[in-house]
């Protein structure tokens, strides 16, 4: 796992606890706060994606 994937991972689990956090208080601010730190979670695990994907060689032969 690399950088971005790590990041990604903590702010959406702690985008999800905000979330609840917000629903158990009835807090719509703390809840929506929470929705979108689980959003830029998910999008910095899509940029460490296209980092992998940039970063290693094609693994299929080439034609001869």
């Amino acid at each position: 796992m690399d950088d971005q994937h790590a990041k990604g991972a903590v702010n959406r689990i702690e985008g999800k606890v905000e979330e609840v956090a917000g629903k158990v208080t009835d807090n719509k601010g703390q809840e929506l706060h929470g929705k979108a730190k689980q959003i830029q979670g998910s999008g910095q695990q899509a940029i460490g994606d296209v980092q992998n994907a940039v970063q290693k060689p094609d693994d299929k032969p080439t034609r001869a």
